[in-house]
């Protein structure tokens, strides 16, 4: 007699099944509508494909399309496996390697056949069909278990030097699975949906083709990398592609040239040429940052750029952050033509790529009393980070950058309020930037600095922090992410929301008491004993220059009127009106208006698509008729009409628009 399993469903109800059953079969037995709708399974716990059979009891829950998170990385993983399929079928002789899925799509790495060269954009059509045809034959994607030997000797049989050689290096004893659809198989964890046939084949794009060196290796060989991106619908597509297209539109790169904000060039891989212009936002939010930092009670600070090794052996970084900072010996260096540019027993140093161990310095100068804290020390700190060249993005990711960061040194009991205090600060800046936005709350990773017993106090005086602030809610997003904390604490992290609906995360703070005890810091209790203070590590912008492009891709470039490095530009019809135009910008700059005349001998249509472009605010434009009038035409960008008015109520105008939103009644 065949015995039973005893499969457990969400709703507390107990199937039954014969051994050899699937999820599918549990499905089917529930009703034909649910057979239809189930992709996949979770079986104690575990993401499977439907059709695995269950090794014994287990609890099950039945995955369907309407769990979109676990339903689009499934799609994704089959579309990259299609797409490998759809490479090789129409390429005969071209190796395949890896290929995930990712956050909007999926990708595949390929060595493309001798003598074929790279892959081009102008392959991708070709490829997308062969897709569509793979999609339709509807054919069952299989998982089968293989030994490490098989898997080698499977791959050199083939000419898949590469699999091969990754598979050679697999442990032994591990189980390792193939899926197979049709005679196309790669080595693959999975899993997968029941066949190709479940994709649809209108959800999908080919998007782009870079070169990727093997395993990331710049000594191996170059490789073909194929990005696609892969939906559960057209409706999905389309709505992914209009927002990469908005997003085209916004690049802040783009902007950035086009209103001469910033450049970037390989002499200073990672660091930001600042123009003029693009300086002038940057100084609107730093002393944006300052008031409120002042406010709420910070002392501000400057720190060295540049410190001994043995500090950042003593905070930690040294042997968990070394990878990512510019060491510096600390010796003249040989200047003759022979020899080491650096003996071996020079000392280092190093640029410092955070603030936070200087600012123990600071506070560990003098004896400090309890009366005295909390102790908020503030930076606009510059740091350096050896970030790898091919990750970096404009302003997103830099090598040299400013953080709006401090630090506050506060007693046990003047954690949660303290955080509390933060959060509401945050908000406020937010708030004034029109940003929605999500706290989550990072919790410990694996390795890490500090005891158990620290960590769980650690974490839940964020989650009281939270909760005091009233922000422990699906307004607010609240989320708990296992694992994504740092080394030495536990963090609360803002993620903004900007106009397309993408998230960025921006501010952070952290409760640690890893750094105090590494570097010895200190205050006196009312007990006249010395005890460790507790060090929040916190910013809001995060850093000016990601913070800055986050801006212009939010705003298109079409920053609010207090932000915009130009307010207001003053333009002539005619040069008759050349001098009211010089006495209209005269007003308009002492009225703290940050403006510029145009009085070029050009045609005023040329003069508006050319301020258009670099997103003035507003053209005031003037001619004969103003002149004698005291009025001038206003222009606002983004709108279609124009407005006259006299030139004190523009410029009453533009100095209420132009006011900081923290000065503003």
């Amino acid at each position: 007699m065949t015995e039973l399993l005893k499969i457990s469903l969400p709703d507390g109800s107990v199937r039954e099944m014969p051994e050899g059953s699937t999820p599918a079969d549990v499905a089917a037995a529930i009703g034909p509508g649910l057979a239809k709708a189930a992709i996949a399974a979770r079986v104690n716990g575990e993401l499977r494909d439907i059709t695995r059979p269950f090794e014994g009891d287990a609890q099950l829950a039945l995955v369907t399309s309407k769990d979109v998170d676990e339903a689009l990385e499934l799609a994704r993983h089959d579309y990259a496996h299609v797409l490998a399929e759809a490479v090789q079928n129409l390429f005969p002789g071209t190796q395949i390697t890896f290929g995930p899925a990712t956050d909007d799509g999926f990708y595949y790495d390929f060595a493309p056949a001798e003598g074929r060269g790279a892959f081009t954009e102008e392959d991708l059509p070709k490829i997308e069909e062969e897709m569509r045809r793979i999609i339709a034959a509807d054919t069952p994607l299989e998982r089968e278990v293989w030994t490490r030997q098989q898997l080698i000797q499977w791959f050199k049989d083939h000419g898949e030097s590469f699999k091969a050689e990754w598979a050679a290096e697999l442990p032994e004893g591990e189980e390792l699975t193939i899926y197979r659809q049709g005679d196309w198989l790669d080595m693959c964890r999975g899993p997968h949906l029941a066949s190709t046939g479940k994709l649809d084949p209108q959800a999908f794009k080919l998007t782009r083709v870079s070169g990727a060196y093997w395993r990331g290796d710049q000594k191996n060989a170059m490789l073909s990398r194929i990005y696609g991106t892969g939906w559960l619908n057209k409706k999905q597509l389309n709505e992914h592609l209009h927002r990469m297209e908005e997003a085209a539109k916004r690049d802040h790169r783009k902007l950035g040239r086009e209103m001469d904000l910033f450049h970037l060039q390989e002499e200073a891989h990672g660091s930001v040429f600042w123009h003029p212009q693009g300086y002038k936002i940057w100084r609107q939010l730093e002393s944006y940052m300052r008031r409120k930092m002042d406010g709420a009670g910070y002392r501000e600070i400057k720190t060295p750029q540049v410190m001994d090794a043995r500090q950042w052996e003593q905070s930690g970084h040294w042997g968990k952050y070394r990878e990512n900072m510019f060491v510096i010996p600390d010796e003249v260096p040989n200047t003759e033509d022979e020899g080491e540019l650096v003996s071996k027993d020079a000392d280092w140093m190093a640029l410092k790529p955070m603030n936070c161990p200087a600012h123990v310095l600071v506070f560990k100068q003098g004896i400090t009393s309890y009366r005295e804290l909390p102790i908020r020390l503030g930076e606009m700190g510059c740091c350096h980070r050896n970030e790898p060249h091919g990750a970096l993005h404009g302003l997103m990711r830099v090598r040299q950058f400013t953080q709006d960061d401090a630090h506050i040194f506060c007693t046990e009991k003047q954690v949660v309020e303290e955080v509390r205090a933060f959060i509401e600060l945050a908000d406020a800046v937010y708030r004034d930037f029109g940003f929605k936005y999500a706290i989550k709350l990072a919790l410990r990773p694996e390795q890490r600095f500090g005891s158990d017993a620290d960590w769980d106090k650690a974490e839940q005086e964020l989650r009281d922090a939270v909760a005091e602030a009233g922000m422990m809610n699906e307004e607010y997003g609240w989320e708990e992410l296992p694992g994504e904390g740092a080394f030495y604490a536990p963090k609360l992290e803002w993620h903004l929301t900007d106009a397309i609906g993408r998230t960025w995360q921006v501010g952070t703070i952290q409760g640690d008491r890893v750094l105090p005890e590494r570097l010895d810091a200190s205050y006196i209790g009312e007990d006249g004993e010395k005890h460790r203070p507790v060090m929040l590590h916190r910013a809001i912008f995060g850093s000016y220059e990601r913070f800055i492009g986050i801006l212009i891709e939010h705003f298109a470039g079409k920053l609010p009127l207090w932000l915009a490095p130009t307010q207001a530009v003053v333009a002539t019809i005619v040069s008759d009106a050349d001098d009211y135009a010089n006495e209209a910008l005269a007003k308009l700059r002492a009225a703290g208006i940050r403006t510029e005349a145009d009085l070029r001998n050009e045609k005023i249509n040329y003069k508006v698509r050319e301020h258009s472009l670099a997103k003035v605010p507003h053209l005031l434009v003037v001619g004969k008729r103003e002149a004698e009038e005291g009025t001038v035409a206003v222009r606002t960008l983004g709108e279609k009409e124009q407005r006259v008015m006299s030139l004190d109520e523009a410029i009453a105008m533009l100095r209420d628009g132009a006011t900081p939103p923290d000065l503003r009644d």
